[in-house]
């Protein structure tokens, strides 16, 4: 497959191959389906609760003597019957209740084959070098018309390079006031992000970079000879980012 590669300008400057087969080769819509609810699933805070009886603030006096008054027995007033009250079955679930996986192969070929499926419907707009030389938002926002980007995008950037500097830190600052632009690690790539936007822009460089790496290894090299790792043998992609992506 010749993907093409445009400039800031919009202008095709050359092609870029890849190879279908390595992205899976066909379109495994279950597959995807399965990754894309186990990334929205992990996005879930877990936040959510309901009081009972006892975190109910208020008195905890009885209403009214037990007997003589004709009513029904009560004791406070912050039981579930009364208007005010606690829960019956009050509600207390975690993010980890909440939360699914997938094994890193499976999830791995998952975001592969969603790239894939960005690939088909021309919806990948590559970039020679993705460089803003001041951090203007209408100067980005010429560019994505330029090359063509008229609906909602995921704008991948690199990291920092050895060095410190950052060559995509003008398109960061240009990018992030603009709402229908959601930004993200080249490295850190993953199937919901991809098919939660309409187009995908990522530099050239950053996307080869993506499919040599830690996301290539789909088969017993990913425990043998494992890529990503540094002296210490912890990761240093972004692979476990938002939902542990990979």
């Amino acid at each position: 497959m010749n993907v093409p590669v445009m400039n800031m300008q919009g202008a095709q400057v050359g092609t870029m191959q890849i190879d279908e087969q390595a992205l899976g080769g066909v379109i495994n819509a279950p597959l995807i389906k399965q990754a894309y609810v186990m990334y929205h699933s992990n996005h879930r805070q877990g936040s959510s609760k309901t009081l009972n009886r006892h975190e109910v603030e208020g008195s905890t006096k009885k209403i009214y003597k037990q007997k003589g008054t004709g009513n029904a027995r009560h004791g406070d007033r912050k039981v579930n019957l009364m208007k005010g009250g606690g829960h019956g079955h009050s509600k207390k679930r975690v993010r980890e209740d909440f939360r699914l996986d997938m094994p890193v192969k499976m999830r791995r070929k998952a975001n592969r084959n969603a790239l894939l499926a960005k690939l088909l419907d021309n919806e990948v707009k590559v970039v020679d070098t993705l460089k803003l030389a001041q951090p203007k938002t209408k100067e980005f926002m010429d560019f994505l018309k330029a090359i063509g980007v008229d609906k909602t995008a995921l704008v991948a950037l690199g990291v920092l390079s050895s060095d410190g500097s950052d060559a995509g830190d003008g398109v960061r600052r240009a990018a992030r006031n603009l709402d229908a632009v959601s930004l993200c690690s080249a490295t850190g790539l993953n199937a919901f992000d991809m098919l939660n936007h309409r187009f995908l822009v990522i530099g050239k460089g950053e996307l080869e970079a993506w499919l040599k790496g830690p996301s290539s290894q789909t088969d017993k090299s990913a425990k043998l000879a494992p890529l990503g790792r540094g002296a210490s043998g912890r990761k240093v992609d972004d692979e476990k980012k938002t939902g542990e992506a990979a």
